[in-house]
C-alpha cells in the first residue's frame, strides 16, 4: 500500500521535507521541554512544549514541506488542528507509556513519542489539509 503512496517523486519530495520539518519540531519540543520540567510539571511541561513545536511545524509545512494551493486558510487550519489533535493523543499516551511503563527519561519518553503518530499525520496532512 505505502508503495504506491510513495512511487510520485514529488510525493518522495514532501515526505523528506516533511520529515525535515518533524525533526526540527522535536528540537523546539525537547529544548522547550528541558526548559519548563523543572518548573512545571510534566505533563505541563510536555503539553506546552508540545503546542510550541507544532505551531512551528504548522507554518514549516504550510509555507515550505507541504506548499498547498488552497486558499480556505479557516478551514485548512481547522483540519490542521483535528490532525494535530490526533497526533497529540498519540505522542501523549505514548510518552506517558514511555514514562511509567519503561521508565525513560521525560527527554527520551518525549522522542520515542513521536514517530507512532508520524506516519498518520503526514498522510492527513499531504493528502487533505495540505494537498497540492
Amino acid at each position: 500500500m505505502f508503495d504506491s503512496l510513495l512511487t510520485d517523486r514529488e510525493t518522495q519530495l514532501r515526505l523528506l521535507r516533511f520529515l525535515a520539518v518533524g525533526g526540527g519540531s522535536a528540537l523546539v519540543q525537547i529544548a522547550v521541554l528541558r526548559a519548563l520540567k523543572a518548573r512545571l510539571g510534566e505533563t505541563w511541561a510536555f503539553s506546552i512544549s508540545w503546542v510550541v513545536s507544532t505551531t512551528t511545524h504548522y507554518f514549516a509545512n504550510r509555507f515550505w514541506a507541504l506548499p498547498s494551493g488552497r486558499d480556505d486558510t479557516v478551514q485548512q487550519i481547522g483540519e490542521y488542528l483535528v490532525a494535530v489533535g490526533l497526533s497529540y493523543l498519540i505522542n501523549l499516551g505514548a510518552f506517558k507509556l514511555l514514562r511509567h511503563r519503561f521508565n525513560l527519561s521525560a527527554t527520551w519518553a518525549a522522542l520515542w513519542a513521536i514517530p507512532p503518530s508520524t506516519i498518520v499525520v503526514f498522510l492527513i496532512l499531504n493528502y487533505r489539509v495540505f494537498q497540492r
